[in-house]
């Protein structure tokens, strides 16, 4: 019953997802907003909701830190792996068909990603504010003002666009309110389905009897990112690159996010000081990934090797590293 329940939330997920992506497309259409920061907000908050449920619930009902924590930093690793898989799905580089907004987005989770990392090396040393970390207030103030920035900035290139060139409308014939209603009902239908994926995945992983860092990082990690996975790719085939990177790089910051939000469920004293340092392992991970990504975009080749571009290839490899460290230093 429970690898059906798997299978049933998943294949929710996949059709939603698509769903998801084309009616998140309409809608930066509709209001001018473009696609990096559709990707970074409306994306990467709908998709990610199921990391923040998760989060709240381990710190507050199960009062399993370890897995709240893990499953924020190891959704950001895995959301650095989907960006490198994406490249599989088209036959050029993904880099070259990006927009340089989305390097500003990058920008901040490595920001907050650097937060996560010293805090939990440090955060110790740090006064909390009554039992909430001091760090998941700049956290939270330096999420406000990446939407606020990477908005502006988005803006400020389509304005300069439009000025020369007649913006090309493909969906002049879906109005907006129908854009909005199946936006909402396809994201609510991955919501549910993937509230209910990670309580899936936690029974089934408890049966192999792996330590709570470990099945944080990878296994439920792996199950609350299938929603970033099935809206990436299908953003890919419909072209819309920027809405699937922009998803991927938001999706990062709003996990950093949650960690905040969690650290305020979390009453017995500051989150980070409390969980074991080894989740280290994939922060630093997921910063390395991220500035590869950086690479990536800046160098913008358009040519790949076999599968993958180099930079791509550089994420994988990467990966395979942090998932063997989790695996020697689990307890």
């Amino acid at each position: 019953m429970l690898w059906l329940a798997y299978i049933l939330c998943t294949g929710l997920i996949v059709y939603s997802g698509i769903k998801l992506s084309k009616y998140g497309d309409i809608i930066a259409e509709k209001l001018e907003l473009g696609g990096v920061w559709i990707g970074m907000v409306l994306l990467a908050t709908v998709t990610s909701i199921p990391e923040l449920v998760t989060g709240i619930s381990s710190v507050t009902f199960a009062d399993v830190p370890d897995i709240a924590v893990g499953n924020a930093l190891g959704s950001c690793v895995l959301n650095m792996l989907i960006l490198a898989g994406l490249d599989v799905v088209r036959s050029d580089a993904i880099s070259s068909k990006a927009h340089f907004g989305n390097i500003l987005s990058a920008g901040f989770a490595i920001l907050l990603l650097s937060i996560t990392a010293m805090s939990l090396f440090i955060g110790k040393y740090f006064y909390p504010v009554d039992w909430i970390g001091s760090y998941s207030f700049l956290i939270i103030l330096l999420y406000f003002i990446s939407v606020k920035t990477v908005y502006a900035f988005e803006r400020k290139q389509i304005s300069e666009f439009v000025t020369g060139v007649a913006l090309e409308l493909k969906y002049q014939t879906v109005s907006m309110k129908k854009a909005v209603f199946n936006f909402s009902v396809n994201g609510g239908v991955v919501v549910i389905a993937a509230l209910i994926l990670p309580e899936v995945g936690e029974r089934l992983a408890a049966e192999t009897g792996l330590g709570q860092i470990f099945v944080g990082n990878v296994l439920i990690a792996f199950s609350t990112a299938l929603p970033e996975l099935v809206v990436s790719v299908s953003a890919i085939r419909m072209n819309a690159v920027d809405l699937a990177i922009g998803n991927l790089f938001g999706s990062i910051i709003f996990n950093v996010f949650i960690l905040a939000i969690d650290d305020i469920f979390f009453i017995q004293g500051p989150l980070l000081s409390y969980v074991d340092q080894n989740h280290i392992i994939s922060a630093i991970s997921a910063l390395a990934m991220t500035s590869i990504a950086v690479i990536g975009l800046t160098y913008r080749a358009s040519k790949k090797r076999l599968l993958l571009s180099w930079h791509s290839l550089g994420i994988v490899v990467i990966y395979i590293f942090n998932l063997i460290l989790l695996y020697r230093l689990r307890k």
